[in-house]
């Protein structure tokens, strides 16, 4: 199936839905609704309760997201729906965000059950969107346009942060009552923004076609014997099945740090507002860096291009073993926002290299896989070590056999010979 050359509107128009669904990932997951959900609507739970139900919900997005991926993304190449199934997912994500702005005080269950709405939605969409690549540009752009993706969402998530993280700080500069209601309405934006600037992918991004059955319960039953095909296409594709494995190691150390990065500093007793700071950092460094990567990539290669920022992840992690003070915290954002975004982009655009067109949803489906799966090892080893050592400075320390793993199995991924059999596959 040949694949049309680039076209700069399409390509813009995918782009920015990176720009519009990193608020969620930003302001929600990362920043707001952590806090917020303990300190208002599950105030009169114990904070280890709250703690473990917001944990369980996120493991339940996170399960649904794996159990049925692969199946989503073979039914969307079948029914030629990779766009379709995008929306509706949007729509999810964006109807449980929005909720949150109308919940009072207490509803900690409905606050949970709208975040997972809202989880799920993002999660399931961005496999849609990740496969969409292979439509939008040409190969030898694969990863220029997946860097600019991810440079426009730390750009759009970091500003849209940083006028919330202003909202809640002079909440009556902007009319609101207090902090409480200026939360919620960031709330309310998200889901508005991430609505408004999906716009440009509805319109703009053509659906590709399908390959099979168009009526659903054909696509279904081609789905399924689809899946069961890939299972054993993707082992018989040695370098795309080393570089899925490789990845969901090195993924899993930087998917860690990104969860575990706020739970670090205030194990270290760094406020909070610092924290908040740091993570603005990253973002606002990352649009650039993100950028520079894809030229990087482009020009010396994605494979030695991971390497580089995976060897800069194991640098922080060393570092961060003896951090001391708030401005360590800081140097080390920077760091990560030099290599976070071009990490996860050029990843994307090498196995987008590396699998037979006309499957790249269900494909792209195992990759989101693997990288759920690969949000669990990390967390369980910091938790762990931290509770055997007592001093949270070591907790980041495993993650670094994890970094190593995933880097010594990608070296051995020979991307030529995988992008010539997935070519012929």
């Amino acid at each position: 199936m040949p694949v049309p050359p680039t076209d700069r509107r399409q390509v813009l128009a995918w782009s920015f839905y990176d720009w519009a669904n990193s608020a969620f990932a930003t302001v929600v997951i990362a920043g707001f609704f952590p806090v917020f959900f303990k300190q208002f609507w599950a105030a009169d739970l114990a904070v280890t309760d709250s703690t473990r139900w917001l944990g369980y919900t996120s493991s339940t997005a996170s399960l649904i997201l794996v159990c049925m991926a692969p199946l989503l993304g073979a039914l969307a190449d079948q029914l030629g729906a990779k766009k379709r199934f995008l929306l509706t997912f949007t729509t999810l994500g964006v109807v449980g965000t929005g909720g949150l702005f109308w919940l009072a005080a207490g509803h900690w269950v409905a606050a949970l059950a709208l975040y997972l709405f809202g989880l799920v939605g993002f999660l399931a969409s961005n496999v849609f969107y990740d496969s969409l690549i292979t439509d939008v540009a040409d190969p030898g752009d694969y990863e220029r346009v997946s860097s600019l993706g991810y440079a426009l969402g730390y750009l759009g998530g970091g500003l849209l942060f940083a006028l919330n993280v202003v909202m809640v700080q002079f909440p009556g500069s902007f009319g609101f009552a207090d902090a409480g209601a200026a939360v919620q309405a960031a709330f309310l934006g998200v889901a508005l923004w991430w609505a408004l600037f999906t716009l440009p992918l509805a319109f703009l991004v053509k659906e590709p076609p399908g390959l099979g059955e168009q009526t659903f319960g054909g696509a279904l039953h081609g789905a399924f014997s689809a899946l069961a095909q890939t299972f054993r296409q993707v082992r018989s594709l040695r370098n795309t099945f080393l570089f899925l494995v490789a990845y969901w190691f090195y993924i899993d150390g930087v998917d860690t740090i990104i969860f575990m990065a706020v739970d670090f500093g205030l194990s270290l007793k760094f406020p909070a507002a610092s924290l908040m700071v740091a993570l603005l950092i990253t973002q606002f460094v990352g649009f650039p860096a993100a950028l520079i990567f894809g030229r990087l990539g482009s020009w010396w290669g994605p494979k030695p291009s991971i390497l580089l920022a995976i060897g800069v992840y194991m640098l922080v992690v060393a570092a961060a073993s003896q951090m001391q003070q708030v401005s360590h915290f800081y140097a080390l954002a920077v760091a990560i926002g030099l290599v976070q975004g071009g990490v996860q982009a050029l990843s994307r655009a090498l196995f987008a290299g590396l699998i037979p067109a006309g499957q790249t949803a269900e494909l792209f489906g195992f990759y989101n896989m693997v990288g759920k799966f690969g949000a669990v090892l990390g967390p369980f080893l910091v938790g762990t070590t931290a509770y055997l050592t007592g001093d949270p400075r070591l907790s980041l320390l495993p993650i670094l056999l994890l970094f190593l793993i995933g880097a010594v199995l990608l070296t051995r991924v020979d991307v030529a010979a995988g992008r010539t059999a997935a070519a012929a596959g």
